[in-house]
């Protein structure tokens, strides 16, 4: 009988069809091994459970097997279990042998069959347990696997964490270490300058440390020492920095003391063996230079490589104040003078008996400029020798211009002497010349002096100084002595006859001419400038390239012009204007001073004729055209020199004080408190004079002067009848006394000018050559008398106008003036412009000429 719980089990079951299960074979034998199949696959996932409960093995996860690996097994098993329970049942029918065994077998296996009908769904149920069991185990290992991922991620994080942790904690160790790591490399490097100090001491002050100066190892120890300095300088804060930077100061002045030491014990021993052996034997001029140069040129790159320890440390400093001495600089300079006096105990007693040689040449002996010639050449090639060689010596050109100057010595000692007591500027003048062309660095060329070449012109200078100055000074005396000292002979100031000697000169040896209605000038003025020279012969006598155009020049006149053509360009350009200024202000002063010395001369001899205007007039051209003449000389010659610089002269003027006393001594008042309180504020206090020395003004305001005076003089000659009307009161009164007649006077005019103009045209052309001057001059008289006559008109229209002189006057403005009446002025200027002729020798009217001249 089939058991109970099954036929529940299977009233239970729904009565609908389900969906063949995945897992449900079409061999529907197999159907009986499923049971078999499916409590293997429940105890499989039991065992399995129990397997997911324990911690996971530490070997390599297998991929989990696929529902068909399983359907195969459970196949396989099931069908082994039907196989066995069929061929049982078969042989328990083939055993029946009666009813009861056939009910008892049927019995048995109605159960069978009812579960057999069952079999379908049952087996889907199976299935659907299996299945799922199957997703149960699935789900169960998937949250395992997720929790087992979640507890993996949570590890991960917290050893990322302490990763982390672990990492910074490892760069924080390792940032501490790199400091202290530089920390003890700072404290090294620090220690080291102060660590410094013991072992150079001993070495420095041992007894062998004069033996290694000249290693390359004791230029290093001295390095070292300049950065010990420069550190203790940088760190003024450390503890023991200011002790230990004296230390080392001491220690470096140390060092260069012994390479000084060293320098001038080398420089003795080559200087005593070149003495013993020029002391042995007589040497030639070959032997002795190369004993000289050649045995000095030996060891002088070793030593100077030592030398230049000291002038690196001599070098003044970027920040320090100009003319500030260098920490060692008096050691180097005292390798200066060692050298210095070395040299000059071989080489300047050898100098000195050369230049003693020279001056005692026959040729040499008594002339400056062949001895400045031959002694300044050798010692150039001299010094241009030492020059060479210190250079060898030394690096750069300090100290050696002070050693080339006693080179020098011996030369200056010979050459000063002989320029102090040279009198003849012709010679001051070759010696300037031959010092500033050949020696001199021409001052237009703006190029410096390469600073590896010998600046000999600032050797020499001092020559030329000397030179310049005696040449100022002889021509300061000869300025005083010849110009403004200068007193004449009569015959130098026998004019008009000195201009007739002249033009007879002159014409002496020329060929006979066409006249002519102008005079030739006999003495043509030159057009330009002309430097004058004067010959070497004793005499002193003026040599020009044409001599008849200087017969006329004043002695003055022509020595002051000498004098500025010798010093121009030879001296000082502040210097040269000064004395031009000089020159030219006595010059002028000299020819107003003759000029006046021959108006006195004519006027003593035309004593009777004193207060003849006219007779005066002539009297007085020959002084003023001589003055004229002259002062156009002067004004021309002086353009060819820059005269340019004018200098103030500040002079204190006590003549109000002395004429202050003077005043209260003529008053009897000089102790009265009154009257020297009211004179104290204003006359007792001297006066600041400043007076502008510019002889080119003073020259033209004499020269202005000079033509003034002169046509001023012409014009009163010729107009005197109208200058006596001009000074009576009345011309009606005068007329009643019987006085001066205005048309009388017009004609008295008239003719004087026709008698005076030939006169002055003739006193013209024997002073000046120029046509154009000679016109100017006329044009001037002209001018003033026609001024004059223009005064004369109107006072005579105004006494016209009152009746005074009714009917003796007219009043016609143009046309031809008639006899018997007073001409207007333009028919008198017309006149007058025939008379004169102004340009006549010009080519026209000479309109266009007048005033040109000055």
């Amino acid at each position: 009988m089939p058991s109970a719980a099954p036929q529940e089990d299977r009233q239970a079951t729904p009565k609908h069809k389900r969906r063949q299960s995945l897992l449900q074979q079409p061999n529907e034998d197999a159907q009986a091994n499923n049971d078999r199949t499916l409590d293997a696959i429940e105890e499989s996932s039991a065992e399995a459970r129990r397997n997911a409960a324990a911690p996971p093995k530490a070997t390599l996860n297998r991929r989990a097997q696929s529902y068909s690996d399983f359907h195969h097994a459970v196949t396989s098993i099931l069908g082994a279990d039907s196989f066995s329970e069929h061929e049982r049942r078969d042989k328990d029918a083939g055993s029946i042998k009666d009813d009861l065994e056939f009910a008892d077998w049927y019995d048995s296996i109605e159960d069978d069959l009812l579960d057999a009908s069952h079999d379908e769904y049952t087996d889907y149920q199976r299935q659907l347990d299996l299945a799922s069991s199957h997703l149960d185990t699935l789900l169960s290992d998937t949250n395992n696997t997720l929790n087992l991922l979640s507890s993996l991620s949570g590890s991960f994080k917290a050893v990322e964490a302490q990763t982390t942790t672990f990492q910074k904690q490892c760069e924080g160790l390792t940032q501490e270490q790199k400091r202290l790591a530089n920390l003890a490399d700072a404290i090294n490097q620090n220690l080291k300058y102060y660590g410094f100090l013991e072992p150079v001491t001993r070495r420095l002050n041992a007894p062998t440390a004069g033996s290694m100066v000249r290693s390359q190892e004791f230029s290093a120890m001295l390095a070292r020492l300049d950065e010990c300095l420069e550190y203790m300088a940088a760190h003024p804060k450390h503890r023991e920095a200011p002790t230990y930077r004296s230390r080392y100061r001491l220690l470096m002045t140390r060092g260069l003391t012994l390479i000084r030491v060293s320098f001038v014990g080398g420089l003795r021993e080559i200087a005593s063996d070149v003495t013993k052996r020029i002391a042995d034997r007589q040497l030639n001029d070959t032997t002795m230079s190369a004993l000289l140069y050649a045995k000095f040129r030996v060891g002088a790159s070793e030593l100077k490589e030592v030398a230049q320890e000291i002038r690196k440390r001599a070098v003044r400093a970027p920040g320090a104040e100009p003319g500030a001495e260098t920490e060692y600089q008096s050691l180097m300079n005292e390798l200066y003078t060692s050298y210095s006096a070395t040299r000059g105990r071989l080489v300047i007693p050898l100098i000195r008996k050369k230049i003693g040689d020279i001056a005692a040449a026959p040729s040499t002996s008594k002339e400056l400029v062949p001895f400045a010639r031959h002694s300044i050449g050798y010692i150039r090639d001299m010094c241009s020798s030492e020059y060479d060689l210190w250079r060898e010596w030394f690096e750069g050109e300090e100290g050696i211009y002070d050693f080339l100057e006693s080179v020098c010595e011996p030369l200056y000692d010979h050459l000063r002497p002989r320029t102090i007591h040279e009198n003849e500027i012709l010679k001051l003048c070759e010696l300037c010349t031959l010092l500033q062309t050949r020696y001199m660095p021409d001052q237009e060329d703006d190029e410096p002096v390469a600073s590896d070449e010998l600046d000999f012109s600032s050797l020499i200078q001092p020559a030329l100084e000397d030179a310049q100055t005696r040449l100022v000074f002889r021509v300061q005396a000869v300025l005083r002595d010849e110009i403004e000292r200068y007193k004449p002979k009569p015959d130098v100031l026998d004019y008009p006859a000195n201009n007739r000697k002249m033009s007879l000169s002159g014409t002496k040896n020329q060929r006979p001419r066409r006249q002519s209605s102008v005079a030739e000038p006999t003495t043509p003025m030159p057009k330009t400038p002309m430097i004058v020279e004067q010959g070497d012969s004793p005499n002193g006598h003026f040599d020009f390239d044409t001599q008849a155009a200087f017969q006329g020049w004043y002695p003055t006149l022509r020595k002051a012009i000498w004098l500025l053509s010798r010093i121009y360009r030879l001296v000082n350009s502040t210097v040269f204007d000064d004395l031009a200024h000089q020159i030219v202000h006595q010059t002028t002063l000299s020819l107003t001073h003759a000029s006046s010395l021959i108006l006195s001369s004519s006027s003593s001899t035309n004593t009777t004729n004193k207060n003849n205007k006219k007779d005066n007039a002539k009297t007085s051209a020959d002084a003023h055209l001589f003055l004229i003449k002259h002062l156009l000389l002067l004004k021309q010659q002086i353009v060819a020199f820059d005269i340019e610089y004018v200098t103030p002269d500040l002079q204190l003027d006590f003549s109000s004080l002395t004429n202050t006393f003077h005043e209260l001594r003529e008053r009897g008042s000089l102790f009265n408190p009154r009257n020297l309180w009211q004179l104290m504020g204003a006359k007792l206090v001297p006066r600041v004079v400043e007076n502008m020395l510019d002889a080119k003004v003073e020259l033209d305001g004499r020269l202005r002067e000079g033509i003034t005076t002169f046509t001023d003089a012409f014009a009163d000659a010729i107009t005197a009848p109208l200058n006596n009307i001009n000074n009576e009161t009345s011309l009606a009164s005068n007329n009643k006394r019987g006085g001066s007649d205005p048309i009388k006077a017009v004609t008295a005019v008239q003719n004087l000018a026709q008698r005076e103009i030939p006169f002055l045209r003739r006193k013209l052309e024997e002073y000046l050559d120029d046509v154009r001057t000679r016109e100017t001059l006329v044009g001037a008289v002209r001018d003033l008398v026609v001024r004059r006559y223009e005064g004369f008109y109107e006072r005579v229209m105004q006494e016209e106008g009152k009746g005074g002189v009714g009917g003796r006057g007219g009043g016609r403005k143009k046309g031809k003036g008639r006899e018997g009446e007073v001409w207007d002025v333009d028919v008198f200027e017309e006149w007058v412009c025939g008379v004169f002729e102004v340009g006549r020798g010009v080519g026209g009217d000479g309109s266009e000429e007048e005033g040109r001249g000055f």
